[in-house]
């Protein structure tokens, strides 16, 4: 059966007024024009209550609600957010009472035991691959293995372990170094690490044994924060695989004792969108309980905007 070319007939459609309509989106929603001088305040209301802004200013209110009813404020780091400056923000966050525990992974000890020592980070990798000098820094691959080596023998985690070091050394940039505020704030700080991925492992002074100890001791010390999140928010900002899977796990193990995770906020932040991060992070563990928020954008404008609204909403 062959159909003609016939133009369908419109005549007989049936309209609505459009002011009957259910509209997903109206002029109170919309953006105001930043007026000078109103500063990080003003910006933040003058943002459209309208999808990423809208979640923006739930987080900072989950935060700041966390913070008065006295519930933790977890926030899990990876390298790339101290490799992108942001450890003072961070800093400051801790010295604020903003920040209950922090997790990071290897990479994030290692950026952040370089800028200690020597106030820099992040070597050029094309440019050592070649020459095999690539992640071969002296005090890096010595004195950082050492400290964890000796941290494990006197039962800390990979997390303490490192800032104890800093902070008993003397090193000369521990006043940015989140490992050393830690340490001196009494903030829980754990490691969470795979062996192989992290430039310290390719050092002879690399040993396995402390390494898995010290850093299995701070899944469970993790684990511990994890089961009294009850009411508060776990950030996870700028890792894709590690501290998600570590995330998941604690929380699968907080559930298995019977633990309430009721009222929990989750938080992914990252330039891109990643899939274990959404589903470890944002979906899984909220579901049925809490609410998951996923902002998108680069680290170094997004935390000290963030930074800047929890400060202002103190």
């Amino acid at each position: 059966m062959k159909l003609p070319y016939e133009e369908f007939d419109l005549s007989g459609v049936k309209t609505y007024p459009l002011g009957s309509r259910a509209s997903k989106v109206t002029t109170t929603q919309f953006a105001t024009p930043y007026a000078k001088g109103a500063g990080v305040d003003g910006l933040i209301k003058a943002l459209p209550t309208l999808l990423a802004a809208n979640d923006f200013a739930a987080v900072v209110q989950a935060m700041l609600a966390a913070r008065r009813g006295g519930r933790p404020i977890i926030w899990g780091l990876g390298a790339h957010v101290l490799k992108t400056g942001l450890s003072p923000v961070i800093v400051d966050l801790m010295e604020r009472g903003l920040v209950s525990a922090i997790a990071t992974n290897g990479a994030g000890i290692i950026h952040d035991f370089e800028i200690a020592l020597s106030g820099a980070t992040s070597e050029d990798v094309d440019a050592t691959l070649g020459p095999g000098t690539f992640g071969m820094a002296e005090e890096t691959g010595t004195r950082l293995n050492q400290a964890i080596i000796d941290g494990a023998a006197v039962g800390l985690g990979l997390g303490q372990s490192v800032g104890r070091y800093l902070i008993e050394s003397g090193a000369p940039f521990a006043q940015v170094s989140i490992a050393a505020t830690a340490h001196r704030l009494g903030i829980p700080l754990t490691a969470h690490v795979a062996i192989g991925t992290d430039i310290i492992h390719m050092h002879p002074r690399a040993s396995g044994a402390a390494i898995g100890e010290a850093s299995l001791r701070d899944f469970r010390y993790f684990t511990s924060a994890v089961a009294q999140l009850e009411g508060g928010v776990f950030l996870n900002c700028g890792s894709a695989v590690v501290l998600p899977e570590v995330f998941l796990k604690a929380v699968a193990i907080v559930r298995n004792d019977g633990r309430s995770l009721d009222g929990l906020t989750t938080v992914n932040l990252d330039f891109l969108r990643h899939y274990r991060a959404l589903t470890n992070v944002v979906s899984r563990p909220t579901a049925g309980i809490g609410r998951g928020y996923s902002l998108t954008g680069h680290h170094e404008i997004m935390l000290p905007l963030l930074a800047a609204a929890l400060i202002e909403g103190e």
